[in-house]
């Protein structure tokens, strides 16, 4: 049975340039699955302007309503949601975020069927589709922009003003790092981690063990090095580290990072961050006269959690700020007291022609065979939120609270 999928007009603001499918992957779509159609809503800000969807083949039009699946990036308003419809796109309400609890509670009055890129996982709870390859790519970038700044021993430009990332690349390759030590956070296994490691590679930097990173004083050239939760947390009791014991107990454990921060200058945060682990280093670890990181990448962007610098996002517009320790006050990214502090918590808005490259591609691999072999493997069942008949499904209902609240909860 043939299906209508639409690629639809994004309309959050600040406007998202991204889209699900480029028109070359769109193409290749529809061409190796006939029994697939594609529609494309008008839009003006795409990364990919209507007449290269056009060019294709591809209809563009201002009417979506005879599709099935509705695909977009960011949350879509709640006078654009078409009744009776599937939608696939980030509603940023699974965490019971307050600012789309309206938005939730029109899609189940609108009987709408609700699958979010976030929640598309396969049966181990991998996430099968997302942006964090490029969130890594481009904040890895931007932490190397700001080092530059605060030194002003070079200048790169935005990536948002650049064509994409081979141009970024090229820029890249005008530069020169000083003898810095950098420590990134995360798993090699990540997404954010492997996008921060292309750059870091890139530029030539050196990578070394976490053991020899401790050790070498006074390095001759950049180095870096890259550690998991076993190297910057430790147990409480003194035992052994064991990971599965942290991911099951992590309040038994406390940071052990200060031996990265006395020798590192400049952090690159690509780590997950789970409820009721240690903070990587606190506030009053920062004072500490031996603290020694002068730059952060945050990539992970989590406010007032385990980095403490970062007190606010910030954006791309603006994408620095500085964090002075002993005030605990934001001040300017530049003051030679203050850590400077990258936060953008949009971060693949600035590479959206590839980040959509991308997300294509593991959209038509994982995600859209889901739809025509009857959710073979449960992806799909997995993903969904909310049903056409306007309830959550079983393994949503702890949203239930978060439709019926009365009032917003901060």
């Amino acid at each position: 049975m043939a299906i209508t999928f639409a690629l639809i007009k994004e309309r959050k603001n600040p406007p998202d340039k991204r889209v699900v499918l480029t028109p070359k992957r769109a193409l290749k779509m529809i061409e190796s699955f006939p029994e697939v159609n594609l529609i494309v809503e008008s839009s003006d800000v795409r990364a990919f302007s209507d007449e290269a969807y056009a060019s294709k083949g591809i209809e563009v039009t201002d009417d979506v309503a005879k599709a099935d699946v509705m695909l977009g990036v960011k949350e879509v308003p709640i006078h654009a949601l078409i009744p009776n419809k599937k939608y696939l796109f980030f509603s940023h309400t699974i965490k019971k975020q307050p600012y789309n609890r309206n938005l939730l509670r029109a899609i189940l009055d609108k009987k709408i069927e609700l699958y979010d890129h976030e929640t598309i996982v396969d049966e181990s709870r991998k996430r099968l589709i997302g942006f964090g390859f490029y969130a890594g790519i481009v904040g890895a970038y931007n932490g190397f922009r700001g080092l530059g700044l605060r030194k002003g021993c070079f200048t790169l430009p935005k990536m948002e003003d650049l064509h994409d990332l081979e141009e970024a690349k090229k820029e890249l390759d005008k530069i020169k790092i000083p003898p810095i030590k950098i420590v990134v956070t995360g798993s090699l296994s990540g997404k954010v981690t492997q996008g921060a490691k292309d750059i870091i590679d890139h530029l030539g930097i050196k990578q070394v063990t976490p053991n020899e990173f401790r050790k070498i004083q006074d390095p001759s050239e950049p180095i870096y090095t890259i550690i998991g939760v076993e190297e910057y947390n430790r147990r409480k009791d003194g035992e052994a580290f064991d990971k599965s014991h942290f991911y099951a107990h992590p309040k038994e454990y406390e940071s052990d990072f200060m031996k990265y921060a006395t020798v590192a200058e400049m952090f690159i945060a690509c780590h997950f961050y789970g409820e009721g682990a240690p903070y990587i280093y606190t506030r009053e670890d920062a004072k500490h006269p031996d603290f020694n990181i002068k730059v952060v990448a945050d990539i992970s962007c989590d406010i007032d959690g385990p980095v403490a610098s970062t007190i606010r996002p910030s954006t791309i517009a603006e994408p620095f700020y500085g964090y002075d320790p002993i005030t605990e006050q934001e001040t300017g990214f530049t003051d030679p007291n203050a850590i400077t502090v990258m936060a953008v918590d949009n971060l693949p808005c600035e590479l959206p022609r590839d980040a959509s490259q991308g997300f294509g591609r593991m959209f038509v691999e994982n995600v859209l065979p889901a739809f025509l072999n009857d959710d073979q493997h449960s992806i799909l069942e997995r993903a969904q939120i909310t049903t056409s008949e306007g309830t959550l499904t079983e393994r949503f209902k702890y949203l239930q609270s978060y439709v019926d609240a009365s009032e917003v909860q901060v």
